[in-house]
């Protein structure tokens, strides 16, 4: 099989002068994770939805306070570009996420003209329809990052950073896994502010009747934003002793990269890098 046969087309391109808002309303209108920056019709870089989230909340505080609508997309691009050749094959598009730690590559034609994109998205569905008889417990799953669901957005990005992750398992006060966060949840999230600050929620709380009978007083209180309040749920996830590949298939149905692993509790997390992974081994 050929990289032209699992590859997405049309690819969304974006221009390096406009706007982070411009690149985000797109990712949001198409439901896609990446677009590929494009200057006198050549391709010169690559953004992601974590690439905007994490450069903004870790830029300084005056640079981040500007609204997105005013910052040039280059500002946050990725610029050491890796393509791809049509002809190529599953298994060398696997090497070069995984030497180079990426997501996602441009497929470029013999003129250096971007008439593709594959993602892991797509190895997972080219894995999925492999006649495997591998099972999720002979993958080298990764250990799963979880978070109280009163956690603050705050804590979930430091407990994300600290383990370089991209995705937390949501825990209710009896350890039950009730939802899942990941970098789709939180990428635009940390925009909502304009100050620079992590988006609040406002509370309506009620004064109780006094004895003299005077009237109730309702005020607002301003509260930071937890992990109930942007976490996936129901949470789909998948049993250590299912078929590797019939796991791969709920992620493509679901559409999702990454699904929790549940046996006695929650065991870890299959990803796409477990799934690109095992593809270098077939």
């Amino acid at each position: 099989m050929k990289i032209k046969e699992i590859m997405s087309s049309p690819v969304y391109v974006i221009s390096p002068d406009e706007t982070v808002a411009r690149a985000r309303n797109l990712m949001l209108r198409h439901k896609i994770g990446r677009l590929v920056l494009v200057e006198n019709n050549k391709p010169i870089g690559i953004v992601t939805k974590k690439d905007i989230s994490r450069r903004l909340d870790q830029a300084e505080p005056a640079w981040r306070r500007r609204p997105i609508d005013s910052i040039p997309i280059r500002q946050v691009m990725t610029e050491s570009l890796i393509t791809i050749y049509p002809d190529a094959t599953p298994k060398l598009l696997s090497e070069l996420m995984v030497e180079n730690n990426i997501g996602g590559l441009p497929v470029i034609n013999n003129k250096d003209e971007v008439i593709g994109i594959v993602t892991k998205w797509d190895l997972i569905r080219y894995f999925s329809e492999l006649p495997l008889k591998l099972k999720v417990k002979d993958m080298k799953i990764e250990p799963a990052i979880t978070v109280h669901r009163h956690h603050t957005i705050s804590h979930i990005i430091h407990e994300l950073d600290e383990n370089s992750s991209d995705r937390a398992v949501v825990l209710e006060d009896n350890e039950k896994p009730v939802g899942i966060i990941t970098s789709s949840n939180l990428s635009f999230t940390e925009m909502k502010g304009k100050t620079g600050d992590l988006p609040h929620k406002d509370i309506k709380m009620t004064r109780k009747d006094s004895s003299a009978g005077r009237k109730q007083n309702r005020y607002i209180r301003e509260v930071p934003l937890v992990a109930e309040d942007i976490m996936t749920s129901p949470l789909i996830s998948v049993n250590i002793e299912d078929l590797a590949t019939s796991a791969a298939g709920i992620m493509v149905k679901e559409k999702i990269n990454g699904v929790p692993v549940i046996g006695n509790g929650v065991l870890g997390i299959l990803t796409g890098d477990n799934i690109v992974n095992t593809i270098l081994t077939l």
